[in-house]
């Protein structure tokens, strides 16, 4: 199964966006498809097809691919575009001078006025192509997806401004013919206030659209476009598309890194706070890791490039804010569902009101004009902008805050989360271990049994390696992982393992001596303890003891006031396990159990109807990761645990969860009253549109309904953006 994500141009509203996807995903070789209308770009997963033939799939659905996503772009709003806004702004005014200003009594123009009949209808009617070349596209578009059976807001538009124009044209025929009663019956500048109007909005959403993208624009910005490669023990300034994997590059003190690397010569002091929040500087030397974008403060390095372009740990961020985008909720895919039926209703109930109006005795000009009311007022832009814009909107504020969702419905399920489940090595601590006591009861020295560890431990992911500082290189055969109990390896024809008591069980060893006084002692002082045994005698006890994180006791706290349940999910031993709970206040502990306990623990209170965010970092927490409603991932963890989690923790800090919920809450009651905002508009216009309430003097043209149209539309737009504003 390929996956391809295509720029898509010519959408509108979402029954746009839904009428493509609902397209697409009929077709055959096509398994899924996400049609994402504020970035307006397609997701899509297929086999046996290639690229030439989505995109003609595309075409034939009424729109246009622009090819491949490479990055969020600006809507580039180019200057001419706001100078002719300005200028159709004018030339409407002007029109509606001349068609209503007799009706003010103010000052006729020479040659436009209604002592002058045939001349101002020509000139009004001159002035209506010009808005007709200027709204071409969305007649075209609502021909074009009137065709492929996809009406949208284009067709309901191209409906009224055709019907409206032609029955102008039609009184403006008479009065050439002297006949200028029909003065009265045109309505071009209803036709072009429609166009106007549906293009001012257009623009302000582009505006407003740009808005949501700036945290991601700003990601994408933040690595440099040029790049300093070395080459014969020369200098070379290229562009940063010319760089390859394992080049030597040259960071400067006040440059940017160029690509992420692993350094090879010399020492600098580099600001990450962009992935890790961090403020302070970090020192990068020989064997040290960096990462593409930050800025380094003195020093020099030479750095050899190990990821590039779409590899690069930012390319992989933006990839994920833009997918976790495009990822639809339920309540957004709901809206979409309502708005696909949403047009073909109005369209029913336009025509509707034409005949049976004309049944009832109404006369043809009334009911015609009627008929266009309601194709205007009815526009679903409200509708479309309710969900998508929010939805961009709260995870540009995830990114702010170092949070990066993998997919849309975390933004949805996040709100109703009640029991928070955290491991403990790496997650609530640290994982920066250090040895505090050996226990030696074997014939080597101390520096011998600790080398002998340290080269079995640097074969081992696990963050308990990290206490051990390798001196002496021995060559470790046979290496193995023993899931939940520790690790295996042959040194010199040795066997040796090293885990917990577990492995003591496993290879059936009777401790020939009393080893619970020591043991003791390390888990009083909060120690890991690593059993070390060679072939099946126990040679060593080794202690190691982890730093707890900032702030984690007063964001657990935090997480009670909200009545959320916090739960320690962890392998290490009881002791261990419950001096750490006890310290950060968590009363529930279950310590000692392997990955598959684990996933089942969560699957256990998912089935209870919790709702559960379980926190890890280590390959051990991949299953629980997956079965849980949210599985967060600590920027430091394994890549496993990083692909199986739906949220990275970019600056590994525990109280961004909560910033994440309250951001779930808020966005979510912004949503509902965007849709209500949309619905009820809907609901009070279109009986008016109607001519329901005539007799009570309550009535609407389609000039009206065109600005309340767009009045509606920025209503979801500034209400979106109101809940964008971060004060944090």
């Amino acid at each position: 199964m390929k996956k391809i994500v295509l720029k898509i141009d010519g959408m509108t509203c979402s029954a746009c966006s839904s009428g493509l996807e609902k397209y697409l995903t009929k077709q055959e070789n096509i398994k899924n498809a996400n049609v994402n209308l504020v970035l307006s770009i397609a997701t899509i997963e297929y086999e046996d097809l290639t690229q030439k033939e989505l995109e003609k799939l595309i075409s034939e659905a009424g729109f246009k691919s622009l090819g491949e996503f490479k990055g969020i772009e600006d809507t580039d709003i180019k200057k001419k575009d706001r100078w002719l806004i300005i200028f159709l702004g004018i030339l409407i005014i002007f029109m509606m001078y001349i068609s209503m200003g007799h009706m003010l009594n103010l000052p006729s123009l020479p040659f436009m006025h209604h002592n002058n009949p045939i001349g101002m209808a020509t000139i009004m009617l001159l002035f209506t192509f010009i808005f007709l070349w200027y709204g071409y596209d969305i007649l075209k578009n609502g021909i074009k997806n009137l065709i492929h059976k996809t009406p949208n807001m284009d067709t309901l538009v191209m409906f009224s401004v055709l019907f409206s124009f032609l029955y102008s044209f039609y009184g403006y025929l008479y009065i050439l013919f002297e006949n200028f009663e029909y003065l009265n019956h045109l309505y071009f500048e209803s036709t072009c206030m429609v166009i106007y109007f549906i293009k001012l909005g257009r623009y302000i959403e582009n505006i407003s659209k740009d808005k949501t993208k700036e945290a991601i624009k700003k990601l994408v910005q933040i690595t440099p476009q040029e790049a300093i490669i070395k080459e014969n023990k020369k200098e070379k300034k290229v562009l940063i598309d010319e760089v390859k994997e394992n080049d030597i590059l040259i960071c400067k003190s006040g440059s940017k890194i160029a690509v992420d690397g692993i350094v090879t010569e010399g020492k600098i002091y580099v600001d990450e706070s962009f992935i890790t929040g961090e403020s302070t500087p970090v020192l990068k030397e020989k064997n040290s890791s960096v990462l593409a974008g930050s800025i380094s403060y003195d020093g020099y390095i030479e750095y050899q490039a190990q990821k590039i372009g779409k590899e690069s740990l930012i390319s992989e961020i933006v990839k994920l804010v833009v997918e976790a985008t495009n990822t639809k909720s339920k309540i957004q895919k709901l809206a979409d569902k309502l708005s696909g039926y949403f047009v073909p209703t109005i369209l029913v109930i336009a025509f509707s009101t034409f005949i049976i109006q004309l049944i009832l005795g109404v006369t043809l000009e009334v009911s015609f004009i009627h008929m266009v009311t309601v194709l205007v007022v009815a526009c679903p832009c409200a509708l479309g902008l309710a969900v998508p814009l929010v939805v961009v909107v709260s995870n540009g504020l995830c990114a702010k805050r170092g949070l990066f969702l993998k997919n849309g419905e975390v933004l949805e399920q996040a709100k109703n989360i009640d029991t928070i489940v955290f491991d403990k090595t790496g997650t609530l601590t640290f994982g920066k271990l250090n040895i505090f006591k050996v226990y030696n009861y074997s014939k080597y020295k101390e520096d011998e049994l600790l080398n002998i560890v340290s080269n079995l431990e640097k074969k081992s992911n696990h963050p308990i390696s990290t206490a051990f500082t390798l001196k002496k290189k021995c060559e470790v055969k046979d290496f193995k992982t023993l899931t939940g109990i520790g690790i295996y390896g042959v040194i010199d024809d040795k066997k040796y393992y090293l885990g917990n008591d577990k492995v003591l069980s496993k290879l059936k060893i009777k401790p020939k001596k009393d080893y619970q006084q020591e043991y003791n002692f390390l888990v009083q002082n909060k120690c890991s303890i690593i059993y070390v045994v060679e072939n099946s005698e126990i040679i060593g006890l080794i202690g190691v003891r982890d730093v707890i994180r900032n702030d984690i006791g007063k964001t657990i706290d935090e997480f009670k006031k909200r009545n959320v349940e916090v739960v320690m999910l962890t392998g290490d031993n009881e002791v261990t396990a419950n001096m750490i709970a006890s310290e950060l206040g968590i009363k529930t502990v279950i310590a000692n159990v392997t990955p598959k306990i684990k996933a089942t623990y969560i699957k256990d209170l998912i089935q209870q109807n919790k709702k559960v965010i379980m926190v890890g970092d280590g390959i051990n927490d991949a299953p629980a990761l997956v079965n849980s409603t949210i599985g967060v991932s600590i920027n430091d963890g394994t890549d496993v645990a990083m692909d199986s989690a739906d949220v990275i923790l970019m600056n590994n800090d525990m109280k961004n969860i909560l910033d994440l919920m309250l951001i779930s809450q808020q966005s979510y009651h912004v949503i509902q009253q965007n849709l209500f905002w949309a619905f009820f508009y809907n609901i009070c216009m279109i009986p008016i549109a109607i001519g329901l309430f005539e007799n009570h003097g309550v009535f609407m043209t389609p000039m009206v309904g065109s600005i309340a149209m767009i009045l509606s539309s920025l209503t979801v737009v500034l209400n979106s953006l109101r809940f964008g504003r971060d004060k944090k």
